[in-house]
This record gives structure tokens, sequence and C-alpha cells, in this order.
């Protein structure tokens, strides 16, 4: 059976971090986003995995590649985002059996993916508390005999979480009429599925759809969280290391450094000396934790540094983001209250009591800057020395 992931996406709700590269993409763990998806595909059996691309595609070529793990690699461009059948349409010339979609931005418990294989056609569903909010599976005898767009009255606790098994006959029924919001709909295609065929409901024990950057830092919390502890760099003999963990082949601990998993620190990324990291931290490919610094529960993209003497709390860094020392990022309210944080225009609550800032690729602070909870810092945007940030830029 072969997957189908999406993957093409421009991600506009995760801005900054998207700006030149796809959402997908984005850093989780040891290996982006997509990654954990498609690790779930293999893992359950797929033949073949069909990435459909658009937004930056080539990051995801580079990635993946012909082969990936043993398993073959087909690509399907999506040149307009009009849809999730009009996604799954594009890659159709790529099936001829019954075929697995996947959202390249949600991570998936893998067990309930490889029972998705298994029991084709089938739909996958999250227990959630307050149901009215999603598209509703009603169930009755084992199956799936409809899926209700955010009912009043709720006929199951069960949210569609997207993820599909479908039979090959329905490689035909992609080309559906576009809905009122103009989008050609996968939903369409499961309720010609449901009127043909018993769907089996597999439930899931974990699911996250990760589309703000708060939802990154959970994502991040959740893999973290899945590591075993793994010493394979340089680390000094003055280091104290506790609590999960990694440290890839040619990263390197200086001295004085204390680290309280989980954490991962990937190969070329350096952290010292003197310097504290804890929480649910990655610190990816090449990024640089200065002297006394402090650094906890965060996401230090490839090529990030945090200058000495700083403090990043509850934050994700773009790509080469240069923090000057003495840069502070504060990540709690004086009122204690949920900290907001400016999606598509609007200040959104996050839901999380602490949260600091979102820096996109390329952020230079100025020493001694001081950034307030719930800032977004634009790709390439500069700060002044000393210079206290309460607004977006």
């Amino acid at each position: 059976m072969k997957a189908v992931v999406l993957a093409a996406g421009e991600g506009t709700r995760i801005r900054p971090l998207s700006t030149a590269l796809p959402k997908p993409m984005l850093p989780v763990s040891d290996r982006p986003l997509v990654a954990h998806t498609v690790d779930a595909a293999v893992d359950a059996g797929a033949s073949e995995i069909v990435l459909v691309i658009g937004y930056e595609a080539e990051a995801v070529r580079e990635y993946f590649g012909e082969v990936y793990r043993g398993v073959p690699v087909s690509y399907a461009v999506q040149d307009e985002q009009a849809g999730t059948a009009h996604a799954v349409n594009v890659a159709s010339e790529h099936l001829e059996g019954p075929f697995v979609v996947l959202n390249g931005d949600n991570l998936y418990d893998p067990d309930a993916i490889a029972r998705l294989f298994a029991e084709c056609p089938a739909i996958c569903a999250i227990e959630v508390d307050e149901p009215s909010n999603y598209g509703v599976l009603s169930t009755a005898d084992g199956t799936v005999t409809d899926v209700v767009e955010k009912p009043a009255d709720p006929p199951t606790n069960l949210a569609n979480a997207g993820a599909y098994a479908f039979p090959a006959e329905a490689r035909d029924w992609l080309e559906v009429p576009a809905s009122e919001r103009g989008e050609h709909e996968i939903t369409d295609v499961v309720a010609r599925v449901i009127e043909e065929y018993a769907v089996s409901p597999i439930t899931f024990e974990r699911w996250l759809d990760v589309g703000r950057p708060w939802e990154l830092l959970e994502a991040n919390e959740w893999k973290l969280g899945e590591l075993e502890r793994r010493i394979d760099g340089d680390v000094s003999e003055d280091a104290t290391l506790e609590g999960t963990v990694v440290v890839e082949e040619g990263a390197t601990i200086k001295s004085g450094v204390v680290i309280e998993g989980p954490a991962l620190i990937r190969s070329g990324a350096t952290v010292g000396p003197n310097a504290y990291v804890r929480g649910a931290t990655l610190v990816d490919e090449g990024a640089k934790i200065g002297h006394a610094v402090e650094v906890k529960n965060s996401v230090l993209s490839a090529g990030a540094t945090v200058g000495h003497l700083s403090y990043v709390g509850d934050s994700i860094l773009g790509r080469d983001v240069n923090f000057g020392a003495g840069t502070t990022v504060a990540n709690l309210r004086h009122d204690d209250a949920s900290v907001q944080f400016t999606v598509k225009g609007e200040r959104v609550s996050t839901g999380r009591r602490k949260f600091g800032v979102v820096a996109g690729d390329g952020v230079k602070t100025g020493i001694n800057t001081s950034l307030t909870p719930g800032l977004r810092l634009e790709a390439g945007a500069t700060t002044d020395p000393g210079e206290p940030v309460d607004r977006d830029r």
C-alpha cells in the first residue's frame, strides 16, 4: 500500500518560521516534522511514499531523495493550494491500489498508523473534550457512518484526525466540486467511501496538528521526551548531564555546562562553557550556546547562536539567528495570563502560561536587548544594543 503524504502548504500560521522553509521541514527532535510521518508510514509497511510538494519544494526533495529507508519516494507537485482532495488528486498518477493519506504537518501515534494500514478502508480519530469544534465521526456497529462538521449535538467525542486508508476505487473519486470556502475537500471523498464500504474507526492515543509556533514547541516536547540517553560527542569531564540527554557525534559540551534532559545536542553544535540547558530543548546542527547562557524549553534551529550572558526560555529561534550577548527573553506575563502571539495579523492566545519569542531566520539582536513574551521577529529583523522590544518586528 502506498502512502500519500501532504507537504505542499505554505504554513502561513507558523510564520515567521516558514518564511523560507516549508512547515513540514521545521525541526522536531532529530529530523524534520514530516519525517516523523514518513517514518510512521514506512514502519507500517508502505510500499512507496508519494510526497505532495509545492511551497519551497526543493527542501523536501533534498531531504528524502528517491529512496528513503529502503522505500521508493515519488513526488507530485501541487502548484495551487486548492484543498486536500486536490492535493491527493495531483498524486493520483502514482496510485493504482489501496492507499493511505497522511498530513505532513501532523504527529501521529505510530501504532495507530500501523492499524490504519492493516484495516483499510479506515479513518483515524482522536477523542476530544469539545467535539463540536471539529469534524466528528458517527459510528455504529464498529464502523463509521458519517463525518459531521462542527455539530451542535455531537454524536461521539471522536474528532476526525485527517488520516485515511482508501480503497483503490477512491482514486477515481478525487475530483470533487469546490466547497463553500472554495477548496476541494477530502471529506467529500471520505463520504463516498463510507457510502460504498464498511469503514473502520482507528483511535489515536496521541496526535498533534502542528499549525502554529507554540505547537512546534509541543511537538518537540513530545518527541524529545521519547529519546533514549546517548553520549557520542565531546563532553568535558566538568560538565553535568542529567536525565535523557543525547549528544550526537560532532557536538561539543564544554566545562561547567549543566544539561537537564530531555535535550538533544546535534552534530556540530557547541554548548558552553558554564551554560545551563533545561527542559525539552533542541540545539540543532551547528547551533551555539555561549558562556553563562541559560536556555529553557526551546528550539534553536540549525546555525542559531545565543551569545554569552543571555537567557532564552520557551522560544523558537530560526536558522542562523544571532542573539547578541546579554539578550534576555521574558516568557511570563505579570498578570500570569496566557501569552498571546500574532497569527495572520491577529493576536491569539497560545494557551501557554510561559511563551517567549519566535525569531525567523537570520534575526540579529544587539547586546543587552530585552524581548517581551509572545514577540514575533520576522526573518532578518534586527534590534539595537540595549533596546527593549515590546512590539512585533
